[in-house]
């Protein structure tokens, strides 16, 4: 049975590794070498693809770290879940994100469809 508590945990810790060279690590041991993600203002595939993303949206909330939002929901080889971005430790987050991941045999993430419930304004 898949761990996909655990593969959300590796997910939020790339999004939240600032060193671009680890970064790039764990996303290729997070995500397939195909992967896609998809969100309303973002759609990439591949390792580099990702990395490259995940490293634009360090930049434009710098200090803010995503966490999860709740526990995962799963079937078979699909999970969902909501993330939040904001302050570490911050009763109220900035960002609430909900995401649907495929994975692979392996537990790699192959497809993630992300959407946003709430954004800061301007």
């Amino acid at each position: 049975m898949t761990d996909f508590a655990k593969i959300v945990d590796n997910y939020l810790a790339a999004w939240n590794e600032g060193d671009d060279e680890a970064r790039a690590k764990l996303v290729s041991e997070v995500f397939a070498a195909n992967a896609t993600y998809t969100d309303p203002l973002a759609e990439v595939a591949g390792h580099e693809g990702i990395t490259a993303l995940i490293g634009a949206a360090r930049g434009q909330f710098p200090g803010l770290v995503f966490s999860s939002g709740g526990p995962v929901d799963q079937h078979h080889d699909i999970a969902r879940f909501t993330w939040h971005l904001g302050p570490e430790g911050a009763a109220e987050p900035l960002v609430i994100g909900f995401d649907v991941a495929k994975v692979d045999a392996e537990g790699r993430i192959v497809t993630v469809f992300g959407f946003l419930d709430k954004v800061p304004q301007g």
